[in-house]
């Protein structure tokens, strides 16, 4: 196998790697600006405009739905790996800070409500995602104060929202087309004007403080976090596990069908004037004008509902059902945020279940003894450190199963890619595996995209980490699926069946694996379409097709493997 080293490319990431380290080796606040140029110089697809003086508004709506609101007001940025490292560094009450949260990247963050933002970080991956984040929402911000600055003269700004020829006039002066400008209305909904004004009376000089970067740091927090999982389920030291990294609504939702159960009370929800659109969804399945999942819908609808003042009480009574169905939640506690959920096989109720879940007799499940750990998906190196942390404690781990979002060089939103092959940017490894899953197994599941299996993947280690001149190498050799986990988690399964640690830049053969390994990806954007990335837009309710057809399959083939399990 030919394993061609994007060496140029790589060189320019490297560069930006060296740079950010050595700077944050340092006890005081470093400028993001000292990160600006080498930002710009590695050309990232998702930053394709950084050196225009033409606002990237893909890349600004990128970084913006990654930071927590609030980031328009922060000056400094605190990077710490637990409560107590925080505490030891002199922030003693960072937790009864107000909680806030990113749209679309899942991070435990604090804000003191005046000009500090705490966030906790679980690897240096996290530094790896979060910098070049902040620095192209700054550069972003920059160029909008600029022209904003220079225009509040001869337009009101306050007055846009609600005047469509200045709402045009003012998108000519931005430089970007009226779709573009009400793309940013859309994300920051009713803050839009007062967000326009902020940025046009001060520029944006972001800081940044990281109290601590050991390893050993990242080995307590993800530590601390597992102790957390185990006091609160004990009996996963004593049982089979299954352990899946997904999210922590799909398998709820498949396995406990509480949202099933509400369908009356979801249906009256649909029928207000705001739910036009799924209302007619639901029409459409209802007179199967359209293939859609009725219980997709209703999943969705669960949330949305939720989300209301009407809709509140389904909180608690979801856990509630949950609970009598097996299925116990656990919040991480004062680390990074990566929440969990162990499901008790043997309290499955087949009359309860998604109905594309309940194939022949699963009356076995009542013997068994087996538990499943599902935990929200970590980013990036997380997921080796609690991969190897839960090996250390759970034995017998009889499957790992990985869902997880991608970029696709050739698939399109929705589809789903089964790798059978990663090239790992974290140890540089090649990893070849016996992938669990085929596109049979999906396909039956997946409406709107389409599954290609037999892939080839390639672990990044951020997401603006990433040039042309890099994927274009990887393509050539036919790489079309690149993520953030599947590497991390295949360095860990290496280390759970062999006597030593993973290699680093070999080609490594996991065919020998004693237990199931499957890998399967959905595809979130396109790195080679410029501007077409997550920025740009969301999945939505569609999205939820190949999220719940992965989850699907993952289930199907735990109750295959459980089946054969318990009869031997």
């Amino acid at each position: 196998m030919e394993r061609t080293t994007p060496e140029s490319a790589s060189k320019q990431i490297d560069l930006y790697l060296q740079t950010l380290y050595s700077l944050l080796r340092t006890t005081a606040d470093v400028q993001i600006r000292a990160f600006e140029e080498i930002h710009t110089n590695i050309n990232s697809p998702l930053h394709h405009g950084a050196r225009s003086q033409s606002p990237d508004l893909s890349a600004f709506i990128y970084a913006t739905l990654r930071l927590p609101d609030c980031i328009s007001t922060v000056h400094t940025v605190i990077l710490g790996h637990s409560a107590k490292v925080f505490s030891e560094h002199g922030y003693t009450d960072v937790e009864s800070w107000q909680k806030v949260s990113a749209r679309a990247r899942r991070r435990r963050c604090f804000f003191d409500g005046k000009d500090s933002l705490a966030c906790y970080i679980g690897s240096r991956s996290d530094i790896e995602d979060l910098i070049p984040v902040l620095t192209a929402y700054q550069i972003e911000w920059n160029k909008l104060n600029l022209l904003l600055s220079r225009i509040t003269q001869e337009i009101d700004v306050s007055l846009v929202d609600h005047n469509p020829d200045l709402f045009s006039q003012l998108a000519v002066e931005l430089q970007m087309s009226v779709e573009d400008l009400q793309r940013l209305k859309v994300i920051w909904q009713d803050q839009f004007v007062k967000n326009l004004l902020i940025i046009a009376s001060t520029p944006c000089d972001l800081r940044v403080r990281l109290l601590s970067g050991s390893l050993s740091e990242y080995w307590r927090s993800t530590l601390a976090w597992w102790r957390n999982i185990e006091y609160a389920c004990p009996d996963l030291c004593e049982r089979p596990v299954y352990f899946i990294s997904s999210n922590t609504h799909s398998p709820t939702n498949l396995i406990a069908g509480f949202a099933l159960q509400q369908q009356t009370r979801l249906m009256n929800f649909l029928e207000q004037a705001e739910n036009k659109q799924l209302l007619d969804e639901w029409h459409d399945i209802q007179t199967r004008n359209v293939p859609s999942s009725l219980e997709n819908l209703l999943y969705y609808v669960l949330k949305k509902y939720q989300q209301t003042n009407e809709g509140k009480d389904l909180i608690e009574a979801q856990k509630d059902w949950e609970s009598a169905h097996g299925i116990t939640r656990i919040p991480s506690e004062h680390v990074f945020e990566v929440d969990a959920q162990v499901i008790d096989l043997s309290k499955v109720d087949p009359a309860h279940i998604d109905p594309r879940l309940n194939h022949g007799d699963l009356s076995f499940l009542k013997r068994s003894n087996a538990l499943i750990l599902n935990i929200d998906y970590p980013l990036g190196l997380s997921a080796y450190n609690i991969l190897t942390k839960l090996a250390e404690y759970i034995s017998p781990i009889l499957g790992v199963y990985v869902m997880g979002k991608a970029a696709s060089l050739n698939g399109k939103h929705g589809d789903i890619m089964i790798p059978n092959v990663v090239h790992d940017e974290y140890s540089h490894n090649t990893y070849l595996f016996q992938n669990t899953f085929n596109a049979l197994n999906v396909q039956p599941y997946l409406i709107y995209g389409s599954v290609l299996d037999n892939q080839k993947a390639v672990t990044v280690r951020g997401t603006f980490l990433q040039n042309a001149d890099f994927m274009d190498v990887f393509y050539k050799e036919g790489y079309s699926d690149i993520e953030m986990e599947a590497g991390a988690y295949l360095s860990a399964i290496f280390e759970m069946y062999r006597p030593k640690r993973h290699p680093i830049d070999e080609i490594v053969n996991l065919y020998g694996v004693p237990f199931d390994v499957g890998v399967l990806h959905y595809v979130s954007d396109n790195p080679l379409s410029k501007g077409k990335n997550l920025g740009a837009g969301t999945l939505s309710y569609f999205g939820m097709d190949s999220t719940y057809a992965t989850t699907i399959a993952i289930f199907q083939r735990i109750f295959q493997v459980e089946r054969q399990r318990l009869t031997k």
